[in-house]
């Protein structure tokens, strides 16, 4: 083993040791005993090291403890490695330079999985499905998406030589890609869904967010705009500066946004919106599902306590712990709990867990039941409406749609989760189509407003089975409209554009067509939200 590298690992520990001691004097009584746990680990690690019947990397040790020690605490308390870490800081500053591109590495080829719109694969033709075959001559099988992502990225302004294998071709697409910067899009979509109605879809909150959210307002009322749909569903979080400032742009100046309370003094905080909003007349609906989680709740609860947004959907998923995070030794990184978010009238939005995190952590598999509550769990919004702490955000109106705004059977959602809809998508164009391989023989065509044909289901059907899927009739019945949204909904992303896909998506999505139809009660919020009183947030 090389003791640099031990050095480095068991320094990420101690790294972290002081982090905590930032907190203050009550973290600083736990450190008495500290040199004596440390003792008790380095002895371990030694044992380990020297006495281990194969060698073991000291980095996969000392990382592996960490993350277990923090598994103790939490669901979410975790432990980043320096690649999980540096990830995860591109995530949140939602900008890099290479091709825009995600990849996965299914049976050894380095997969597309995902093409981002506007970059420069997406430019170059790349689609969902291509194998990168080739990088700069060398054939990429068996490599690991780091070996690739390593040879995919570099300068601003410098080109990358690829070889795309494609489903149907039998020879490689070459291109000459040139690296940009890549913005990863936290907006999924900006449409008007009718004369009036505007539509926002928010995949996370990322550093550009609410800049990305402000533009899209400004382009939405200039297209007319009276009442706005914004779509949280699915959304996991992100950065709690900017739920602030995206709830800011509905509420009033000086309205308490959200807040924490923590075991060590300074991790009590209190969020206020800080600028004057342009948005607190407009009526609004909010989309939320089960899968709806962290900074999504914060916007929701805060938007339902200030009466300011009807909530329609789910009850979402209840992640309310603060995490901080820090950089420790080595570039790795430390999610570590530090406190609870609460909404304006007091909830609590986490929702509680079990000792192995189980129950907690499958929460949005299983099908959601009315909930009880307890007389200590009940709060009241600004104009007086009843509404519940306890976990999660409960919606104002419930429709469940845990899959894209539809209910399936086991049947429907094995479909979805095995991603054959995005397989089947694969195999089409649209006529009239110039990128590279659009005119091979063996694809299929169609046009911008194409509609699924009864063919079509058919052929949906026939791939299916030949994926060792076993066809259940009476669940396709009772699933039909959902297959039928789902190909369109694939194809649309696949040969045009998000926004096209959930633009068409809306007119058959269940729980937003009742969202639409309930309008009116947002209207009536409105009107509520200009008399509220001085009940919270004051």
């Amino acid at each position: 083993m090389r003791t640099k590298s031990v050095l480095a690992a068991i320094l990420a520990v101690a790294g972290s040791a002081v982090v905590g001691g930032m907190f203050g004097t009550s973290a600083l009584a736990t450190q008495d005993r500290v040199p004596e746990h440390y003792r008790v680990f380095t002895a371990a690690l030694a044992a380990i090291q020297s006495q281990y019947a194969e060698e073991v990397e000291s980095d996969r040790l000392v990382y592996g403890a960490i993350n277990g020690m923090l598994q103790t605490l939490d669901p979410h308390s975790s432990f980043m490695d320096p690649r999980s870490y540096a990830q995860m800081r591109e995530r949140q500053e939602g900008r890099y330079y290479g091709l825009g591109i995600t990849i996965q590495a299914p049976n050894g080829d380095i997969t597309a999985v995902r093409v981002f719109e506007g970059s420069p694969a997406h430019d170059k033709g790349i689609r969902r499905g291509d194998v990168i075959a080739e990088i700069e001559g060398q054939s990429t099988k068996g490599w690991t998406t780091e070996d690739a992502v390593a040879k995919l990225r570099g300068p601003k302004g410098t080109f990358v030589n690829i070889g795309i294998r494609r489903k149907g071709l039998e020879a490689l697409i070459p291109m000459a890609v040139m690296r940009d910067q890549v913005s990863i899009p936290s907006l999924s979509a900006v449409f008007m869904i009718d004369d009036q109605t505007g539509y926002v879809g928010i995949t996370d909150f990322a550093e550009h967010t609410d800049e990305d959210l402000g533009e899209a307002l400004e382009t939405l009322t200039k297209k007319g705009m009276k009442r706005l749909v914004l779509d949280l569903r699915s959304n996991p979080g992100g950065q709690l500066d900017q739920a602030i400032r995206i709830t800011n742009r509905f509420v009033p100046k000086g309205s308490m946004v959200v807040y924490t309370r923590g075991r060590v003094p300074n991790s009590d905080q209190d969020y206020r919106a800080t600028d004057t909003p342009e948005y607190t007349d407009l009526p609004m609906i909010t989309l939320v599902n089960r899968s709806s989680a962290s900074a999504s709740e914060i916007v929701s609860g805060a938007l339902q306590d200030y009466d300011r947004s009807l909530i329609i959907g789910e009850t979402t998923f209840g992640k309310a712990l603060v995490q901080s995070v820090y950089r420790v030794s080595g570039g790795a990184g430390l999610a570590l709990t530090t406190a609870r978010y609460y909404t304006p009238s007091g909830r609590l939005i986490q929702r509680p867990w079990d000792g192995t995190f189980d129950e907690y952590l499958t929460y949005t598999m299983k099908d959601q039941s009315a909930r009880t509550h307890s007389p200590d769990q009940l709060k009241y919004t600004t104009g007086g409406r009843k509404v519940y702490s306890g976990g999660g955000i409960e919606p104002d109106e419930r429709f469940d749609g845990p899959l894209e705004g539809f209910n399936p059977t086991r049947f429907g959602r094995s479909l979805f989760n095995r991603g054959l809809f995005a397989s089947f998508a694969e195999q089409f164009y649209f006529e009239g189509d110039t990128r590279p391989g659009a005119k091979a023989a063996g694809f299929k065509y169609v046009t911008r407003d194409f509609d699924v044909t009864p063919a079509m289901m058919d052929d949906f059907k026939a791939f299916a089975a030949g994926r060792n899927v076993k066809i259940d009739e009476e669940a396709w019945a009772k699933d039909v409209e959902f297959i039928r949204a789902m190909i369109r909904f694939e194809i649309d992303q696949a040969i045009f554009d998000i926004a096209t896909a959930r633009r068409r998506l809306i007119a058959a999505d269940p729980q937003a067509r009742f969202a639409l139809s309930r309008f009116p009660e947002a209207e009536k919020l409105v009107e509520l939200s200009r008399n509220r009183s001085s009940r919270i947030g004051q």
